[in-house]
């Protein structure tokens, strides 16, 4: 972001590249789809909601997408993965940058937590980006560069109660971005995770309105006394996927308006 635009910095060596975004029918997997379509990049989309998967693949065309695939589906389903893949390694040679962006809140009780609703959270917010990533990474090796971005959390840096199985898959998707990134240094390839607090997303609206959040509270708690913009979420994508983040591997990136450096209480 640049003097408070919404528009994103350019970064010519992303033109062209193949982007797969997970989680890309709304909120921060949307703008990060119309972000990356900005760069004149070729998208892989996929998201469970048919039409919210529509709405996101046409807003990256007008963005300036030069060819996007949608790929509608559960993540935590192999067979969409293998489609997912199959489809960039056909029509584009390979995925270069990889977006694990799906996830789940699987909010709770801890003594309440349904092995359903753990096994759940672990299928979308942990499985699933270790499956991706391998895919992602064969061609990546090969070809001796790439990129995978992970969606981590705050949630995987500090605790929060209720929230037993989602601190537990954030944190262990940022321990996860740390062994790949050490292990497929060598080929070239770099893994990050973004660690965004409360971003004003459609995730965010559903939490405000089940109750499981008080805005009021959030707001107080921040430093910056605001919420993070998913604007500022997809910029910070667009670097760590650039060349210009080229020394950058195996970080937790948090982008969280100050809300884990507070230890006040």
């Amino acid at each position: 972001m640049s003097g408070g635009s919404n528009k994103p910095i350019m970064y010519p060596d992303l033109a062209h590249k193949c982007v797969a975004i997970t989680g890309a029918g709304i909120g921060l997997g949307q703008t990060m789809s119309a972000y990356f379509a900005a760069q004149k990049c070729r998208l892989v989309l996929n998201d469970i909601d048919d039409t919210s998967l529509d709405k996101a693949a046409s807003q990256a065309i007008d963005a300036g997408a030069t060819d996007v695939i949608k790929v509608s589906g559960s993540i935590a389903d192999e067979q969409t993965i293998d489609a997912l893949f199959t489809r960039a390694d056909e029509q584009f040679g390979g995925v270069d940058v990889l977006i694990n962006n799906a996830g789940i809140s699987g909010i709770a009780p801890t003594s309440q937590l349904s092995l359903e609703k753990w096994r759940n959270c672990l299928d979308i917010n942990l499985t699933a980006p270790l499956l991706c990533a391998q895919r992602a990474s064969t061609a990546m090796i090969a070809r001796g560069s790439g990129v995978i971005l992970n969606m981590s959390s705050i949630y995987g840096l500090v605790a929060a109660p209720q929230r037993a199985a989602y601190c537990a898959t954030k944190a262990g998707l940022a321990m996860l971005t740390k062994v790949m990134a050490i292990e497929w240094a060598q080929h070239g390839v770099r893994v990050n995770a973004l660690a965004p607090a409360y971003v004003r997303t459609q995730f965010v609206d559903d939490l405000l309105a089940a109750g499981d959040i008080v805005l009021d509270e959030i707001e107080a708690r921040t430093p910056a006394g605001r919420l993070a913009r998913p604007e500022e979420i997809a910029a910070l994508a667009l670097f760590l996927a650039s060349d210009s983040a080229s020394a950058i591997t195996g970080q937790v990136v948090a982008a969280d308006c100050g809300w884990t450096a507070y230890g006040y209480v």
